[in-house]
């Protein structure tokens, strides 16, 4: 059943030119997204990369990108740092620690966007509709991605890419639909995926619905395994800068 990915992943790539064919490339992902795989279909052989080393020009993208945002974006940083402290008058950032490339463990950098000490007597658990501990400004930076403006660093220090698989928590877990709690790096294709260095958008954070089950998200980042290149990096990029433009990153259905 994987091999579709192979065959429909070329229609996908023309898909991400014009805003009506990434409505295109969104449907194919949903409608992929959407079907049960077998687990051998899920972890099947990936094209095998060199740990700790990417294509000179994809780092090269991650560096001036990344050099870039980090000067042109200092008044929001100062911005956001206000509205935080007015708001409550807690800390500004919030750090995690997130599993990268090869299952190297790196510090994450973010704007606070809930209330402080948000995980006291629930875990690393993953934030839902309408959570009442995400803060009137966190609601905001959460919608336009803006709470992650400092993962530009994580970018720049070569911790993170751009572009690939969201960064997991190492300790992170689902609660499934009978109600079972299950470890990320238990589900299906999360070795996989591990390979990859860890990006802050990609195609699961942009075409997969938010509140979907994490094998499918895990699906959605194959899909990039497969075909990761320059090009597409770009693509995906000036997609995201879209999104966040109209504030979309928290929709729970479609984000294009």
């Amino acid at each position: 059943m994987f091999r579709m990915y192979n065959t429909s992943y070329r229609a996908l790539l023309p898909a991400l030119y014009t805003r009506r064919m990434v409505a295109g490339g969104r449907k194919w992902l949903a409608e992929s997204a959407s079907q049960q795989p077998h687990p051998r279909d899920v972890t099947g052989t990936l094209p095998r990369t060199a740990t700790g080393s990417i294509p000179p020009g994809k780092r090269f993208l991650d560096m001036a990108l990344s050099g870039v945002g980090l000067v042109a974006s200092l008044p929001v940083w100062l911005a956001i740092a206000a509205a935080i402290k007015l708001e409550d008058a807690g800390p500004v950032f919030y750090t995690q620690d997130r599993v990268g490339e090869g299952g190297r463990t790196f510090t994450v950098f973010k704007f606070r966007s809930m209330i402080p000490d948000a995980e006291a007597g629930v875990g690393a658990i993953q934030s839902g509709e309408n959570d009442p501990r995400i803060t009137r400004v966190g609601q905001w930076l959460r919608a336009t991605a803006m709470d992650e403006l400092p993962q530009l660093w994580n970018i720049f220090r070569g911790d993170m890419s751009f572009v690939g698989p969201r960064a997991l928590r190492p300790s992170e877990i689902e609660t499934t639909s009978d109600g079972e709690l299950v470890s990320l790096d238990a589900i299906a294709g999360y070795q996989d995926r591990r390979r990859l260095r860890p990006g802050l958008t990609g195609v699961a954070q942009i075409y997969a619905p938010r509140d979907v089950a994490r094998r499918h998200k895990f699906r959605f980042d194959r899909v990039y395994a497969r075909n990761q290149g320059l090009w597409l990096d770009v693509r995906l990029i000036l997609i995201s800068f879209w999104i966040t433009f109209r504030g979309k990153w928290e929709h729970r259905a479609g984000k294009i």
